[in-house]
C-alpha cells in the first residue's frame, strides 16, 4: 500500500512543485524541487482570474443540488420501503435506467429541454440536471432503511404520528449516516464535475472552479505553471472536505441499523 500510494501520489507532487517555479526552471528540471521559492504563479492567478465568483458558483451549486438530492433520495427511499407493493418494485426497478443510460447519451436531449424552458447557462439549469444525482441517493439509503428496526415505526404509527411525521423524527435521524457517506460522495462528483458545465455555461461569470482550470489552457502556446497553480486552488477545497469527512463514508456504509 505505501508503494501504491507512492505511485498515486507523483502526480500531485509534480503538480504542487511547479507552482512553486517559474515556466523556465519547470521546463528545465520538472521532477526537482525548486532552487527558490517562487511565489508569482499564484500571485498572478488571484490578479487575473475571478476565482472569489467561480468559487461562489461551485459552492451554491455543490449545497443546493445536494440538499435537493438528499432530500429526494431519502424521502423516496422511504416511501419504497414503508409500501412494498408490486408497482413500487417495478418503479424501483425502472430507475435502474439511470444507471444504465450513459450520461454522455443524454446530454443533446437534456440541452434541447433546458432550452426549452430557458434554463441554459443558468446556474438554476445546472442545479436541475444534477438533482438527477437523487436516483444514486435512493439506492444506497433504500438498502439502509430496508435494515431499521421496524418496530419503532410501528410504536409511531400507534402512538398518532403520520408518516411525515416518523419521516422527519425518527427515520431521518436514523438514517444520519449514511445520508452523510452520499453527501460527501455527491459532492466531490459536483464540485470536480467539467462536463456538465461546459456544456451547459457560457457565460465566464458564471464559471466554475473547474471551468476556470479548462480555460486556462491556451490554444497555441500554455502557462503549464499557471495552469497547475489553478489545479492546485481548486482542488484545495475538495482535499480539506474529504479529509474532514473521510470517516463518514466508512461509517456510513458500515453501521448497523441498531445503532
Amino acid at each position: 500500500m505505501i508503494g501504491l500510494a507512492c505511485l498515486v501520489g507523483v502526480p500531485l507532487y509534480y503538480i504542487v512543485v511547479n507552482t512553486l517555479k517559474t515556466q523556465e526552471e519547470m521546463t528545465r528540471s520538472p521532477l526537482a524541487l525548486p532552487a527558490k521559492l517562487f511565489l508569482g504563479n499564484y500571485q498572478q492567478i488571484f490578479e487575473t482570474v475571478p476565482l472569489g465568483r467561480s468559487f461562489v458558483n461551485t459552492l451554491i451549486v455543490t449545497v443546493v443540488a445536494i440538499v435537493v438530492q438528499l432530500f429526494v433520495g431519502s424521502t423516496a427511499a422511504y416511501a419504497m420501503a414503508m409500501r412494498a407493493s408490486r408497482f413500487n418494485r417495478f418503479f424501483g426497478a425502472l430507475l435502474l435506467l439511470g444507471f444504465i443510460v450513459p450520461g454522455q447519451s443524454t446530454l443533446i436531449p437534456l440541452y434541447r429541454m433546458l432550452v426549452d424552458v430557458e434554463l441554459v447557462d443558468t446556474l438554476r439549469g445546472l442545479v436541475v440536471i444534477y438533482t438527477g444525482g437523487a436516483i444514486f441517493c435512493y439506492f444506497l439509503i433504500q438498502g439502509y432503511i430496508s435494515r431499521l428496526p421496524f418496530e419503532i415505526i410501528e410504536a409511531a404509527r400507534i402512538d398518532g404520528a403520520g408518516p411525515f411525521q416518523i419521516y422527519w423524527r425518527i427515520v431521518l435521524p436514523l438514517i444520519r449516516p449514511i445520508l452523510a457517506t452520499v453527501g460527501v460522495f455527491q459532492t466531490m462528483w459536483i464540485w470536480n464535475d467539467f462536463i456538465t458545465p461546459s456544456v451547459f455555461l457560457s457565460s465566464p461569470e458564471k464559471a466554475t472552479l473547474v471551468l476556470q482550470v479548462y480555460r486556462s489552457v491556451g490554444e497555441f502556446s500554455t502557462d503549464w505553471p499557471g495552469f497547475m497553480t489553478m489545479s492546485v486552488l481548486v482542488l484545495i477545497p475538495m482535499v480539506v472536505f474529504f479529509i474532514l469527512t473521510q470517516r463518514h463514508i466508512v461509517d456510513g456504509l458500515l453501521a448497523g441499523s441498531v445503532k
